[in-house]
């Protein structure tokens, strides 16, 4: 027996945070009946999202990781009521779960967005307690000088708290071309802007080009993505200290046959 968040975040229905917060809502059902938060489960009954019943597999496969590069007017809901297109419809299939995206960008901002089949994984990278880390190119409109960026490495009070950035880097430019790199540990909502506005400069393009140790490959259109290979997911979970669990079910012993 697992506890439900556990469960389907293995099964890729989402990080445990947001199982979590659809058992809250009533979203989720066992067997015809709402689960609640901490309901114990096999794996056996008959489990359905918003009255969408769940394709559970009896084996769990190989964890995948996805890089896509978001364009800007994407949103990234699975859903959305203006009907505007989501990351989500970009995205390849999966045999078992679905994705799971690792943070979000705004509709105005585009660059690196990783997915992973794995909410356990989601869930790590996303943590606050684990200050992953965020690059971003920016692009600024309006004259910045060192006072402005000591205050940006220092420290400004938002509206949802103090917030600032680990480093800052002047990447050449002039008038309103002027590019900066900054780096974050946190994930608040537009964020990066909103401290650039906090000191007078307008941020006239932002691109995420860094996620952790995943970095934007220049080759990666717009619009497009590409799978980690498994080794490369294997060393994520080691270097996080996180078991990986499933196995590839096209490479598992077959039984024998009897002559």
């Amino acid at each position: 027996m697992e506890r439900i968040q556990k469960y389907l975040a293995h099964q890729g229905a989402g990080s445990r945070r947001q199982i979590d917060a659809m058992l809250q809502q009533g979203r989720i059902s066992v067997n015809g009946k709402v689960a609640k938060p901490g309901d114990q489960i096999d794996g056996r009954e008959k489990i359905a999202i918003d009255g969408k019943l769940l394709r559970l597999q009896r084996y769990e496969a190989r964890p995948k990781i996805l890089m896509y590069h978001k364009p800007i007017g994407i949103v990234c809901t699975r859903s959305d009521p203006e009907g505007r297109e989501t990351v989500y419809q970009n995205l390849p299939g999966l045999n078992q779960g679905r994705w799971v995206s690792i943070g979000r960008l705004d509709i105005n901002t585009s660059g690196l967005l990783l997915f992973t089949s794995d909410g356990a994984l989601a869930n790590r990278l996303m943590h606050p307690s684990y200050e992953v880390e965020r690059e971003y190119a920016v692009r600024v409109h309006g004259a910045v000088d060192q006072e402005m960026l000591q205050q940006l490495r220092d420290g400004i009070e938002l509206e949802d708290g103090p917030a600032h950035f680990d480093d800052i880097i002047d990447s050449g430019g002039s008038g309103s071309n002027h590019w900066y790199h900054v780096v974050l540990r946190e994930g608040r909502n537009r964020e990066v802007r909103r401290l650039w506005e906090a000191v007078g400069v307008e941020v006239s393009r932002l691109v995420r080009v860094r996620y952790d140790q995943f970095n934007l490959p220049k080759w990666l259109k717009p619009g497009k993505s590409r799978f980690l290979d498994d080794d490369a997911v294997a060393r994520v979970y080691k270097r996080l200290d996180l078991e990986q669990k499933g196995r590839n079910p096209s490479t598992s012993r077959q039984p024998r046959r009897r002559d």
